[in-house]
């Protein structure tokens, strides 16, 4: 059983289903029988029958609305959908949305398409006679096109046949014919984001909903798929950290740059599939910014990994726009190179690397300029920004001083400072790692090409041209790295090859002109390569690529002015190709997909530019193969080629022949008209082999490493070349999920603020803007392969209900989720959704995910923490026998300890008891022999002086009993530990005078410590004494000039505050300190010292008493009443005071020395009574 579409109208937005509801109610208040237009119903489908090995599963069933089937033997029922799809193949438009017929004689990039012939068919949706009939009848709001082609708002007051009166929005009525008028959208709808949501799409409303975005500074709009972008022309507040995180979190939705990266970045994430952004546009329209813009959200987005190449990344631009960007009359930074930087990302997301892509640089602009643009930014650059001493090494001079420079008239740009780029331009060749002596090389060159343009040449009488040898040859020779004869001769003259001779023959002027500005683009489009070359090796990729990468290609846009020379012809070739692969992958692709699938699709009419491809790329009798034919015939000129190009394609429908050597051509964006002037010679690019074996014989590394790789290259022509960079491109884009980024130019006045509908409008139909948006409102944008979708979305399912079927499992999915039968289309491989769909879907995908995240989460934090509960008892178990073992250890090295100490304390005390019996021994046989002694002779026996120890009657021992003689020992025995009691008493007694001694020497040094203190008081009131008495002196001088004066050396002894001081600081006065006997008791011992203390403090009382009569007395001498004579009795008062002071001093002396002595007595007499006591014990 085949599946297909349901015969229903289309889905009906918001705005229709209220003006359904308008109707109806004009139905019923006017009881009228006609009725207002019902939309259009979606044809029937002609998609051909899928073959047998592509049938669907006989038991294959889908619930919901009303259904068509096909009969299984694979013939169509409808018969009359093919009759009347024949028919209207009669009328249908060139150009339409079909496939195109590939001719066997015409190069594409691309694989073969299918090659039944067809084309596309228009179902317009809004604008039909019914629904104009309808806003006339009701008097709505509608579009009204003025004679000079604009449009303007208006409301229909009334109808006069198929004509209208129109009340304009500024007052004005006007008549309008029917077919001049279009349904307008209402104010509810003004300023969408996306044309998808227009109720009514159609030119004016869409140029009104952009004018309306842009006035309000949204200069960023979507088209379906695709991001609209006008160029502001002024710095805008939309960009930065804030708006980058806010897009990368999903915090906003609206149209951005940004939006479109983070898109492109999350499907290379999900689907594992290369993406590229494509940014189209004409020249002015801001390509080259937008793709800094997206440049940046990749390398923050895609952060994390190595700064250092996301920097570098950033980086690149700068020396890109430098070595790249030139002003044109349209635009003052315009890419004259096309590039596609490649960034890939590892596995996890973040930048490991990246890759640029260069197409053909437009070598001609060193060379020759045009009125009002300059050459590449990097000469003007250099000249302003470079410092004192690069300038000396390379011999620079201002722009105005260089004639390749000066030929435009245009040598600054208003709001750009060349310096300051400069010094980017530095920081950004060391970002990306390019040494100082490369840096060196490269400016170089590039003070070599200046000075080379300001080489001359003169004619001498017979013709022969000859090089001026001046500043300019000396400096060029210099920097090449040869000497200036060398390039005099390389410049004027051109060697020819005769038998087995060379021969020098002179050139004319134009051939040395010719050759000057040969050698000079040469070394520039060489060195560009070289740099680029170097910026990728800084930027390889290395062992973390993946192969999953992001595409932003920034090609020059589409150009024409009122002469256009060979440069515009192969820019406008480009942009026909990617125009091309536009129209390829939005029109013709989604075609392919709906007819092989069998899904009901809407034609959608677009402008499809395959027959301008095939005028430039056609074989034999294509432009590019008859410029290369002309190119290689040496009597060929730009006439003969134009010549030649008028009588072979005449009658191609995109070709039109002009008077001369005049051309156009009939591109998707309008007519241009060429010049052949010079396009041989620059699609030659002749470069001889004169200039290359002199270069090669250059010193200068760079000049001799691009001469080599011109050697190794195979020699094509410019136009060749090209169009081989240009498939190559088209290939790689080929196997990417391109997402668009169309730039719009408001104004040629590159002004903000203006906007100039017509340009505008003229730039959405060259990118087919509109054709867009009615594909994206009828056809299904987001489409899976069943295998894809069911794998990722299969596991929402019971698997016990589902089939293992991938079709049946997709179907399953969305009848789970009830996703409406209008909202997608089952294929014979994918699954169509309409736009919004897929977004639901990946947000329940998400919601499951999350929970059954929650449950493992759950699931494996009690799984670990069971396995760290194991773990930790064990850890713990294996700590005991470890601390057990070690605390075993330990307790047996401090027991070996104990025990060798032990046994030494052990046998200390065995050798103190030996000690004691030998002592006592000795004790015991002493007494005894002083008894025998007695008891033998008791008649001569004196007497002894008292001893200490009373010592038992000695009896006759023989004469005594065995039992006496032992109570005798015992009695002695006790005798003995009584003496050794006694002992122990004196030595506790010893013990407290010691503590006592220790005190009174603590209140010794105390009173040595005052005694200072106050020895030192003392110094300084004698000090003041002296003072007062010298200022006495000299007040009662002047009186009494006999007076002896008063001795300036008036001050204390010597003796008295050194050895007297420290005596008496260190010895307590007192009377004599009488020896102390063996007898004396402590408390006579304290007596002794208590008195030397008091002694030693009555001197003190002494010393401060006196002290204090003295200052009064001379307080007094110094105190003269006013009015007295006393001069006489003062100085002998005076002198009295001395003499009184002197007796006292003596005396005081004295009794210091003699406290001194008592001091020194008391503390040998405690001295020798300690040794005595300890003697003693």
């Amino acid at each position: 059983m085949v599946l297909s579409a349901t015969p229903c109208s289309l889905a009906r937005s918001s705005l229709e289903e209220m003006l359904d509801s308008l109707r109806q109610r004009d139905e019923e208040e006017e009881k009228k029988k006609d009725s207002p237009p019902a939309l259009p119903a979606r044809p029937a489908s002609r998609a051909r029958l899928p073959p047998a090995r592509r049938s669907l599963p006989n038991d294959f069933k889908v619930c919901g609305g009303s259904e068509r089937v096909a009969p299984e033997n694979g013939v169509g029922a409808n018969v009359e959908s093919e009759v009347k799809q024949r028919d209207l193949g009669q009328k249908r438009r060139r150009g339409g949305f079909g496939s195109k017929r590939v001719k066997k004689d015409v190069e594409s990039p691309y694989v073969a398409l299918s090659s039944t012939a067809s084309s596309g068919v228009v179902w317009e949706l809004e604008g039909d006679d019914d629904s104009i009939s309808y806003f006339i009848k009701k008097k709505l709001r509608v579009w009204c096109r003025q004679p000079r082609g604009q449009w303007e708002l208006g409301t229909i007051e009334s109808t006069s046949g198929e004509e209208a009166s129109v009340s304009l929005s500024n007052g004005n009525v006007m008549k309008v014919v029917r077919s001049e008028i279009l349904p307008a959208n209402p104010d509810v709808l003004e300023g969408v984001d996306d044309l998808i949501k227009l109720g009514y799409l159609n030119e004016p409303s869409v140029l009104h909903n952009l004018t309306s975005r842009y006035s309000q500074g949204m200069v960023y709009s979507k088209a379906g798929p695709i991001l609209i972008a006008l160029n502001p022309f002024k710095d805008l507040q939309m960009y930065g950290n804030d708006y980058v995180s806010a897009y990368r979190h999903r915090f906003t939705d609206s149209p951005h740059v940004y939006a479109i990266a983070d898109a492109a970045y999350n499907r290379m994430i999900r689907d594992e599939v290369n993406q590229s952004i494509i940014i189209s546009g004409e020249s002015g329209s801001g390509k080259t910014e937008t793709a800094k813009i997206a440049l940046q959200y990749l390398a923050a987005l895609g952060g994390g990994g190595s700064w250092a190449i996301e920097n570098e990344i950033l980086q690149i631009n700068c020396i890109l726009e430098a070595f790249g960007n030139a002003k044109t009359s349209r635009n003052n930074n315009s890419s004259r190179f096309g590039k596609l930087i490649e960034i890939h990302f590892s596995s996890v997301g973040k930048i490991c690397g990246a890759k640029i892509q260069t197409l053909l640089l437009e070598k001609s602009r060193v060379v020759q300029l045009a009125s009002g643009e300059r050459s590449y930014h990097i000469f003007y650059q250099l000249c302003a920004g470079s410092s004192s001493g690069l300038k000396d090494r390379l011999n620079l001079r201002a722009v105005s001083e260089y004639k390749y420079l000066v030929q435009s008239d245009c040598m600054s740009i208003d709001g750009v400072d060349d310096a300051k780029n400069f010094h980017q331009l530095m920081k950004a060749l060391d970002t990306v790692q390019i040494c100082k002596e490369d840096q060196d090389l490269i400016f170089k060159m590039l003070a070599a090409i200046l000075w080379l343009g300001n080489i001359s040449f003169q004619v001498d009488s017979e013709n022969h041209i000859e090089v001026v040898n001046d500043e300019a040859v000396t400096s060029a020779a210099q920097l090449m790295g040869c000497s200036s004869r060398e390039l005099m001769t390389a410049l004027s003259t051109h060697k020819v090859q005769s038998d087995n001779d060379t021969i020098a023959k002179n050139l004319t002027l134009r051939q040395a002109i010719e050759r000057r500005d040969a050698i000079a683009k040469f070394i520039y489009a060489s060195l560009f390569d070289w740099l680029v070359e170097q910026v990728n090796k800084s930027l390889e990729v290395g062992k973390k690529c993946t192969g999953k990468s992001i595409s932003i290609l920034d090609i020059y846009g589409f150009q024409t002015f009122q002469k256009n020379s060979f440069e515009e012809f192969y820019i406008n070739y480009a942009n026909e190709r990617i125009q091309q692969h536009f129209n390829r992958h939005l029109f013709k692709l989604e075609k392919e997909d709906y007819e092989l699938d069998g899904i009901d699709w809407t034609k959608v009419d677009f402008e499809d530019n395959q027959g301008c491809l095939d005028l430039f790329e056609k074989k034999s009798l294509g432009l590019l193969s008859l410029l290369d034919e002309e190119s290689n015939s040496p009597k060929a000129s730009d006439l003969t080629f134009a010549n030649k190009l008028k009588h072979h394609l005449d009658t191609n429908p995109c070709f039109k022949g002009e008077r001369g050597r005049a051309f156009r051509v009939r591109h998707h964006a309008g007519e241009v008209l060429y010049d052949t002037n010079d396009f041989l010679e620059k699609n030659r690019d002749t470069l001889s082999s004169d200039s290359i074996q002199f270069l090669s014989s250059c010193n200068c590394e760079l000049l001799q490493l691009f001469s080599k790789m011109f050697n190794q290259s195979q020699k094509q022509s410019v136009a060749t070349k090209f169009k081989g960079q240009l498939f190559k491109l088209m290939h790689q884009l080929e196997s990417t999920t391109p997402h668009f980024i169309c730039c719009i130019k408001p104004n040629a006045k590159q002004l903000p603020g203006i906007y100039d509908d017509s340009l505008v409008l003229q730039q959405l139909r060259c990118c087919g803007v509109l054709e867009v948006v009615r594909l994206s409102r009828a056809g299904y944008p987001t489409r899976m392969a069943h295998q894809e979708f069911s794998r990722r979305y299969g596991f929402l399912l019971s698997e016990a209900t589902v089939s293992q079927d991938p079709l049946s499992i997709s179907v399953a999915v969305l009848q789970k989720f009830n996703i409406p039968s209008e909202m997608y289309h089952v294929g014979y491989t994918k699954l169509y959704l309409r736009a919004g769909q897929i977004d639901a879907l990946e947000n329940k995908r998400k919601q499951v995910l999350q929970g059954i995240l929650g449950i493992q989460k759950c699931f494996r934090g009690h799984q670990a923490r069971g396995y760290f509960c194991e773990l930790k008892n064990g850890v713990t178990t294996l700590q005991s026998f470890i601390l057990g073992e070690n605390t075993r250890r330990k307790y047996g090295v401090v027991m070996k300890s104990s025990i060798t100490i032990y046994s030494r304390k052990l046998e200390e005390i065995h050798a103190i008891i030996l000690l004691q019996s030998v002592i006592r021994g000795w004790l015991v046989r002493r007494d005894a022999s002083q008894v025998n002694r007695l008891k033998k002779y008791p008649e001569n026996a004196k007497p002894r002086q008292k001893s200490h120890m009373k010592i038992p009657e000695v009896k006759d021992l023989s004469k005594e009993p065995v039992h006496k003689l032992l109570s005798a020992l015992t009695e002695l025995q006790r005798q003995v530990d009584k003496a050794d009691a006694i002992v122990e008493e004196k030595e506790e007694e010893n013990a407290e005078l010691r503590e006592q001694l220790k005190r009174s020497e603590r209140k010794r040094i105390e009173y040595e410590t005052k005694m200072k203190s106050m020895e030192e008081a003392w110094q300084k009131q004698m000090a003041s004494l002296q003072m007062s008495l010298v200022a006495a002196r000299k007040s009662l001088a002047p009186e009494n000039a006999t007076v002896q004066p008063v001795r300036r050396d008036f001050v204390l002894p010597r003796g008295y505050d050194s050895e007297d001081a420290t005596s008496m600081g260190s010895r307590t006065p007192g009377g004599s300190t009488p020896m102390f006997s063996g007898s004396l008791s402590v408390s006579e011992a304290g007596r002794q010292v208590n008195g030397t203390l008091t002694t030693v403090s009555n001197l003190m009382k002494e010393f401060e008493q006196q002290r204090q009569n003295f200052d009064d007395e001379v307080k007094a001498l110094n105190e003269v009443k006013p009015g007295q004579s006393g001069c006489s009795n003062s100085v002998e008062e005076l002198q009295q005071l001395k003499h009184r002071f002197e007796g006292w001093r003596k005396q005081y002396k004295v009794r210091l020395r003699e406290t001194k002595a008592r001091l020194h007595k008391s503390e040998k007499s405690r001295r020798t009574w300690w040794g005595k006591l300890s003697s003693r014990a």
